[in-house]
């Protein structure tokens, strides 16, 4: 898919450089095992930029934080990318767009085949030469981290926020929303035109591995998982159910106050786990 019909004329914050050396973001395309071309955004970190806000926590050499964002989201979005300012005080920072979100072509599989688009991104960083991988997700990037970490490997350190434990969750008003969204016409035309999000028609078949289920394969990598206790999309047996999966290699985060994802994860805590991440990454 050319860029110009995945991208439907979204405006850029970030400058697209391309790889020629040039200090700043590194904007390119990854191309996924099934051949879908993924937007995604490096950011080489403080190594480049020069002195942190907070020099007593200096950056951790080698480490990048691989970022996954939540459903209808993309790297150009304004939370997207404070998360990224922010994790950027402690190491590299690889943003990207998952599949049929912002310029980033194909379909979005809600879930599925997105495993395939992090998977690039983790390979890219990896090729950047860092010696140490976080991926960090949210809501549905959430759900994909877990089961990257689990399907793949390959990552020091897991961090998934707000993410639903169980497949086909309508327990709750916005989750009965999303579904309408992702399963009717008239959703999905809702979905391409009004949240810059283009959503496969079919369903999923098979049914991928659910993110409990995913959650005991991860071991020994260490694991957090974070969710805020006014969370309106999953309620609380969500990451009770996910932290009792995890067992001991699992560390649970009930954030008072917090809503959903990444716009309702503040700076501070944001700053909490990139420094639990640079601690669990080694």
């Amino acid at each position: 898919m050319s860029n110009r019909s995945a991208g439907h004329g979204t405006r850029s914050t970030v400058r697209p450089y391309g790889e020629t050396g040039r200090q700043g973001p590194i904007r390119t395309f990854l191309r996924t095992a099934d051949g879908i071309a993924i937007d995604s955004v490096y950011d080489p970190g403080p190594a480049v930029y020069g002195p942190l806000p907070d020099a007593s926590r200096p950056p951790a050499p080698g480490l990048v934080f691989v970022v996954a964002h939540g459903f209808t989201g993309d790297v150009d979005r304004p939370h997207v990318r404070r998360v990224a300012a922010v994790l950027r005080d402690r190491g590299a920072v690889l943003t990207f767009s998952f599949r049929g979100h912002g310029r980033s072509g194909g379909r979005s599989t809600v879930g599925d085949k997105e495993v395939l688009d992090l998977a690039a991104a983790v390979d890219r960083a990896r090729r950047l030469g860092h010696t140490r991988v976080v991926t960090v997700g949210f809501s549905m990037g959430g759900s994909v981290v877990l089961r990257h970490a689990a399907l793949y490997g390959g990552t020091d350190a897991v961090v998934s926020v707000s993410a639903p434990a169980r497949w086909y969750y309508r327990g709750t008003a916005p989750m009965r929303r999303l579904h309408w969204l992702v399963t009717r016409p008239e959703g999905r035309l809702v979905g391409r035109y009004g949240l810059r999000t283009r959503i496969h028609h079919r369903d999923w078949d098979p049914v991928p591995l659910s993110p409990v289920q995913a959650v005991p394969r991860i071991a020994p990598t260490p694991l957090l998982i974070v969710h805020g206790d006014r969370d309106g999309y999953f309620p609380l047996d969500h990451p009770r159910m996910l932290a009792e999966a995890a067992g001991d290699h699992g560390e649970l985060w009930v954030e008072p106050g917090m809503g959903h994802a990444e716009n309702a994860a503040d700076d501070a805590l944001v700053a909490r786990i990139a420094n639990w991440a640079v601690s669990a990454a080694g």
